[in-house]
């Protein structure tokens, strides 16, 4: 499905044209040949065409529309543009793996950590798959910078951290956009302890204290995605969810903004080293035992799903970020002692975001290590089964495990009665009901009548922001908000050009009103910004201060009008040109 601005015509001749043309001379002297040369070369530039690539409406209404305002400043600076529409899982994949498009608008999901940057940004990870820097950017600087960040000390890591911020700043990989407001609306006459912790994450559906003859938790879902496959690394079907912490533990998790043990009884951090002890007795949902060696395995399964069988290693497209300080292959355990040493290349704080992964049951991975195999379909050299299954019944070692689903329409988990969490003696938050349901309802306006008539709990999605001035609390309902971390923005594929160019790049960015496209698209209910970390992380030179420090609008702030004339302006400074009729020209 695809939308198209035209910026301007053609001026009389073509590529075609002009080859047909060459191809019929007879070309007598080398001076000749120098010019058909030059004829042949100048045809290459050609007026910007380029197509954002976006999900539609029912998929992320605030994405389509931030696709047609930035569609409408490239058409007012002579390009011609055009908006391709798919759904949730085909944008993903256009984007995360088979790098088809030229820029894309969409939410990351982002960080509470900046080194999550090292994932979306190091040139180490341009050629992989996943949010393992789609962009397929590559600047040493910026690579130096993500690595020193990970390596100070922890003392003089804000300031390492903001000149990392910096220096992406500058070269615009990607133009951070906003950050929305998360708000959901739940039923307080059912369950009191909502926003106890973050409902984006497992724990927020754990430690809730139900009213009487309550033993289930009913959430109104709008992403189909979870019901259609529940394979934890696969990233083109997982963005912020619950249902991958509620099903698999890590050996720690965040709760209220604190790294909290959770399969792992403790840790210590020594010289470079993570040595985590884990709870005693832990055990899947198929009753195995999770011992050491299936955390092991998971370090090594997410650094190379092939387990060093393939030409060369294939990481899974999640949680590469987390893990690539990780040696793999040093890796020493103990399962009678229950015990696990992490070799680390990084500092504390990065290095503890490696024990936030899901500890995967070697038994059920292990085999999946192998080539895919689709009847069929040409499959890429280094895919593997693990990343291609759908992985039903999904079997983890969390609070609840898998009991059934229909596709489109509902995933339902059930309460795991052997977790640790529920042991005498363990203070952490548990589940108190029997069952989760998450149920799909694909648009905002409709799962919050279902939380109003009662039918559903919690509408477990964030919800659109253009719902929510009308959302009305009664003394059954409140709206929820909860501090976001994900963002918006325009992503460019560096690999084209001119998207590989950061003076195009700082252009582009600069056509933005970013204040004006919070109040038009999202009414208000969300954070305009210049960089994509959480606030405590963003630097003073980066902070909004009524307009983008680093690629102020090209017009007047807050009203979206872009001055056209100062803005042709700056891609010719950039080193672009404009063709009579006023289309912007680029190599092709």
């Amino acid at each position: 499905m695809a939308e198209r601005r035209t910026g301007g015509s053609e001026a009389g001749y073509s590529r075609r044209a002009m080859l047909a043309a060459a191809g019929g001379l007879t070309v007598a002297t080398s001076g000749c040949v120098r010019q058909v040369r030059s004829i042949v070369n100048r045809d290459d530039i050609e007026q910007l065409s380029l197509t954002i690539t976006t999900r539609p409406a029912d998929g992320d209404r605030e994405s389509i529309q931030l696709a047609r305002e930035i569609a409408a400043v490239f058409d007012a600076v002579g390009a011609d543009v055009s908006i391709e529409m798919r759904s949730n899982e085909e944008v993903n994949r256009a984007i995360l793996f088979n790098y088809d498009f030229d820029v894309y608008v969409g939410q990351h999901p982002g960080g509470t950590d900046p080194d999550f940057l090292y994932e979306a940004l190091h040139s180490l990870y341009a050629d992989e798959s996943g949010w393992q820097n789609p962009f397929g950017f590559t600047n040493l600087h910026v690579d130096e910078l993500l690595e020193e960040q990970r390596r100070v000390d922890p003392a003089d890591r804000d300031e390492a951290v903001a000149d990392a911020l910096e220096a992406i700043a500058l070269e615009q990989p990607f133009v951070p956009i906003c950050v929305p407001e998360e708000h959901r609306l739940v039923r307080t006459d059912r369950f009191d302890g909502w926003g106890d912790r973050h409902p984006a994450t497992g724990p927020g559906y754990l430690g809730l204290d139900p009213s009487d003859g309550v033993d289930g938790i009913r959430a109104a879902h709008t992403d189909a995605r979870p019901s259609e496959n529940a394979n934890p690394i696969m990233a083109e079907y997982r963005d912020l969810e619950a249902f991958v912490d509620l099903l698999y533990d890590p050996l720690a998790i965040e709760i209220d903004g604190e790294l909290t043990a959770w399969a792992a009884e403790s840790w210590d951090w020594n010289d470079g080293t993570l040595a985590v002890t884990l709870r005693d007795d832990l055990r899947f949902h198929d009753d195995d035992a999770l011992d050491a060696s299936d955390v092991a395995f998971t370090y090594r399964f997410l650094a190379d799903t092939t387990l060093g069988e393939g030409v060369s290693p294939s990481p899974s497209p999640r949680y590469r970020g987390r893990t690539s300080a990780v040696d793999a292959d040093a890796i020493e355990f103990d399962d009678d002692e229950g015990r696990v040493e992490l070799p680390v290349d990084a500092n504390r704080p990065v290095a503890e975001r490696a024990l936030t992964v899901p500890i995967l049951p070697e038994h059920v991975w292990k085999p999946r290590s192998a080539a895919a195999d689709l009847p069929g379909v040409r499959v890429a050299q280094g895919t593997t089964e693990a990343v291609v299954t759908d992985n039903w019944p999904p079997i983890g070692s969390g609070p609840f495990r898998f009991s059934s689903r229909s596709e489109r329409e509902h995933v339902t988990l059930e309460r795991f009665d052997d977790h640790f969490t529920r042991r005498s003696g363990v203070e952490l938050p548990e589940p108190t009901v029997e069952t989760v349901r998450f149920q799909i309802d694909p648009r905002s306006t409709s799962a919050i009548e279902l939380v109003n008539t009662n039918e559903a709990d919690i509408t477990s999605d964030a919800l659109e922001t253009y719902v929510l001035d009308g959302v009305e609390e009664t003394d059954d309902t409140r709206l929820l908000e909860s501090p976001s971390w994900t963002f918006y923005h325009l992503g460019f594929n560096a690999r084209k050009a001119p998207f590989s160019n950061p003076r195009f790049r700082r252009v582009v960015a600069r056509l933005l009103d970013k204040a004006w496209l919070v109040e038009e698209v999202f009414h208000g209910h969300a954070r305009p910004i210049a960089t994509p970390v959480p606030e405590e992380w963003t630097p003073g030179s980066l902070e909004w201060n009524g307009e983008d420090p680093e690629t102020p609008f090209l017009g007047t702030d807050g009203t979206g009008a872009l001055d056209v004339e100062a803005a042709r302006s700056a891609f010719e400074e950039a080193g672009f040109r404009y063709a009579a009729d006023g289309t912007l020209r680029v190599r092709q």
